[in-house]
Parts: C-alpha cells; sequence; structure tokens
C-alpha cells in the first residue's frame, strides 16, 4: 500500500463500474458543458448579425444541460455508484464527493442564473419549431449583476470540471488504478467487472 494519499496501490484485476446509463448521462453532460463554454467564451467574438442567433443557442443548449442534469440526479436517486476500488488513496477517496456534489452545484446554478440574465435581457428563446416568450421588458439593474454571476459560476465550474478531468487522466495515465475505466464507455471485458451494484442496479 502507498504511504501517499494521493498515490494508489496496485491496479486491480478488476474494477466495478458504472453502467450503461450512468455513462451515457454523464458523457452528455460533458459534451453539453463543452458546448455550452464554448459558445460563452466566444460571446465576445460573435458579429453583431449573428450575435442575437448564438446568444440564443447558449441559452437553449443551456437548458437542455440544466434538464439533463436534473434528470441524471433524479436517476442517481435510485441507483447506487459503485464503490471506489480498494487500491485508491485515502485523499482521493475524500475528496471524490465534495468535488461532485459542487460540480452538480454549479451544472444547476449557472444555467438558472444565465436564463434570468437572458431574459431580463429582455430576449425570447427561440426552440426552433417553437418559440417562449417570458413577456419580461430589458431591466440593466436586474441583467447585469446576474450576468457578472453567471460569468464568475461558469469559470468556478469550468476550473473545478477541468480539475475533475486532469485527475481522471492522472488515475489513468500515472496510477492507472481502473478508476477512469468505471466511467469510460469502451471497456475491456477482463480490465472491468460490472454486477449487482453497479450503477445501473437500483
Amino acid at each position: 500500500m502507498s504511504g501517499d494519499p494521493l498515490e494508489s496501490a496496485q491496479p486491480m484485476a478488476s474494477t466495478p463500474c458504472y453502467g450503461t446509463t450512468a455513462i451515457a448521462f454523464h458523457w452528455v453532460v460533458f459534451v453539453f458543458v463543452l458546448i455550452v463554454g464554448i459558445l460563452g467564451l466566444l460571446h465576445d467574438d460573435w458579429p453583431k448579425a449573428t450575435q442575437s442567433f448564438w446568444i440564443n443557442i447558449h441559452a437553449v443548449l443551456g437548458i437542455l444541460l440544466w434538464g439533463t442534469v436534473l434528470a441524471r440526479l433524479a436517476w442517481r436517486l435510485g441507483h447506487l455508484p459503485p464503490p471506489l476500488p480498494g487500491n485508491v488513496g485515502s485523499m482521493a477517496k475524500r475528496l471524490s464527493s465534495p468535488v461532485h456534489l459542487t460540480l452538480y452545484a454549479l451544472l444547476l446554478a449557472t444555467p438558472l442564473i444565465g436564463v434570468v440574465t437572458f431574459v431580463y435581457h429582455g430576449r425570447i428563446f427561440d426552440f426552433g419549431i417553437f418559440q417562449l416568450d417570458p413577456g419580461i421588458q430589458k431591466n440593466r439593474a436586474v441583467f447585469k449583476p446576474t450576468e457578472n454571476i453567471h460569468e464568475y459560476l461558469a469559470y468556478a465550474l469550468f476550473t473545478l470540471a477541468g480539475l475533475h478531468a486532469a485527475a481522471a487522466l492522472w488515475h489513468a495515465l500515472y496510477l492507472r488504478d481502473g478508476v477512469l475505466r468505471r466511467m469510460w464507455p469502451l471497456k475491456s471485458g477482463r480490465s472491468v467487472h460490472c454486477g449487482k451494484g453497479c450503477g445501473d442496479s437500483p
């Protein structure tokens, strides 16, 4: 056993993994965060002629992200996650739950504040096949502070998600302890074990 709480012992021959539904939720949320984040970062670079269009796409995808996270949390209530491999360091085990809870909080709060900002800009949601007009007039006293809060939350989310991804790569490429394999969609049958108690089991 390693003396370093960040280190892991030798890789386990069998790693309890998440189920198909949990893995699908994880990677769909990842793709949404990536696309919505890029659109947000490009906000000031859009030409005036297309700026409203891209802001609407950013907002609509943000709503879809929020709904997906809610669905993931609702599904998670009835499905226990698989245990961490026994060879994972003590610090990694202690940080796992707080980091995931913070990520969930940011994933829920950031789009909500973004919707408030969007609405109080006097904008209309255009979903392509229908439009949703909240009927709220533009109000700088509301959208200006919420715009700043939305931006701060987004940067906090990107930072924590980036650290989360870096930690996953550290486990996969350096420690080789099977942590990333638990959520990886392409699995080797010899290195991963899924059974009762994994992510798709109630």
